[in-house]
Order: structure tokens, then C-alpha cells, then sequence
């Protein structure tokens, strides 16, 4: 496995993880986050891993930083082959505790990025008739929790993104393949109170990020669209 792979929100968690597993399999990696210096220490450590890596920080819900991100990953590391859209974040809170500004944030972080950064790198795929988008959701994607009003919408739209966009690209060889985890033990999870798992129970962030690298070692002819990863004993 070779090529440009680049990973949204990279610094922690699951970003993280993926980003170091794609790199040890061969790919050279770009990243952002909307932090300098936590990307400038993400950017050290691949290197010190011997990756090749490249990135800057950008919002990606912010179409001019996007379009600078992947001209500066094209242009240091090669087209985008893969592309893994990962960043997201979680407000959990009873609806009636919700504010409109959370909501809208939700929104433009676990939507809005995934519109742009996929418009951005996907002409390209075409016109070179491979590629693959990796789309992290969630089982909150397929069912409800109390006071995942906000990010459960969220992750039922990606699964219906994701769906919708394989059908359109598939026949352009390019992939596209939707993650659903279960809970993961990310700050994510760790920085809120309405949820309380038993932390040595759930799924670590590596477990994704073999999942992700799993799906894209197929043969080319053959798509996995939508993958759920549960914790074996939740």
C-alpha cells in the first residue's frame, strides 16, 4: 500500500492513530488541525517514525483553508489518494439544554468538512480513476442516545453522504467506505459527562485505524461501504 493519504483532524484520538498506521503501511501523510502547534508535534513525531509527512493547520469547515491544505499536500507529498475524513466533535447534552450555536457547530464541524474536504480531492481522483474516501461515522449514525440529538443527526447524515456518494463515484474506481464505531476512548468521550463507559472495556483509537487500513487492502475491485467496530466485550 503506497500513495498520499490525507487524515482531518489529526492530532489525537482516532485522526492520530490513523495517521501513524497508514504511515508504517506505506503512505506518505498529510494532516491538519486547527491547532499549530499540536499539528507541529504531530508532524515531528511521524517524521521521527520515518514517515513522510506534510500539513498545515486549517479549519476545514472553512473552504479557503481547505483549498490550502490540499494544494500544500499535493504539492509536498503527491495527489490524494486516500482521503479520511475524521474530524468531528461531540456536544452531548438534553435537547432543551441545547443552544442553536452548538448545534450549528456540530453541524459545521461534522458536516460542512466533509462536504468541502471531498469536493476538493475528488476531481482529481476521477480524472486518475482511483482513489478511495474514508469517512469516520459512528453507530450513533444508526441509532439514537439520549442527549446525542445534535451529534446523532450529524453522523445520520455522513451515513447517508457516504451512501449516496458511492453510488455517484464507484463506476470512477474510486472507493468510498464508511467507518461506524462504537465508543472509542478518545477525548471525545473523555472531556464529557452525559456518558460514563467503562473506559478498559471500549474500543481504542488503533483499533479503528486497522479497520480503516483493512478496508483499503481489498483488491480494487472489491468495496466494503460501511463497516461497524464494536467492542468485543462492551
Amino acid at each position: 500500500m503506497s500513495g498520499t493519504a490525507l487524515i482531518t483532524g489529526a492530532t489525537e484520538g482516532i485522526g492520530r492513530a490513523t495517521a501513524f498506521t497508514l504511515g508504517r503501511t506505506g503512505y506518505r501523510v498529510g494532516v491538519c488541525a486547527r491547532s499549530a502547534g499540536p499539528l507541529e508535534a504531530l508532524l515531528s513525531d511521524l517524521r521521527a517514525a520515518g514517515i513522510t509527512a506534510a500539513g498545515q493547520p486549517a479549519d476545514v469547515g472553512d473552504p479557503v483553508a481547505v483549498n490550502q491544505l490540499v494544494n500544500l499536500v499535493s504539492d509536498r507529498l503527491g495527489p490524494v489518494d486516500v482521503l479520511v475524513n475524521n474530524a468531528g466533535i461531540a456536544i452531548l447534552k438534553p435537547f432543551a439544554e441545547l443552544s442553536l450555536a452548538e448545534w450549528d457547530a456540530t453541524m459545521a464541524t461534522n458536516l460542512r468538512s466533509l462536504f468541502l474536504v471531498t469536493r476538493e480531492v475528488l476531481p482529481g481522483m476521477r480524472q486518475r480513476q482511483t482513489g478511495a474516501v474514508v469517512n469516520i461515522a459512528s453507530l450513533a449514525g444508526k441509532s439514537g442516545f439520549a442527549g446525542g440529538s445534535a451529534y446523532a443527526a450529524s453522523k445520520h447524515a455522513m451515513l447517508g453522504f457516504s451512501r449516496s456518494l458511492m453510488l455517484e463515484v464507484r463506476a470512477d474506481h474510486i472507493r468510498v467506505i464508511a467507518i461506524c464505531p462504537g465508543t472509542v476512548n478518545t477525548s471525545l468521550i473523555r472531556n464529557q459527562t452525559l456518558l460514563q463507559p467503562d473506559l478498559s472495556r471500549v474500543l481504542d483509537p488503533e483499533d479503528v485505524a486497522q479497520t480503516v487500513v483493512a478496508a483499503l487492502a481489498l483488491p480494487q475491485r472489491a468495496l466494503v461501504s460501511e463497516l461497524e467496530v464494536r467492542p468485543t466485550t462492551p
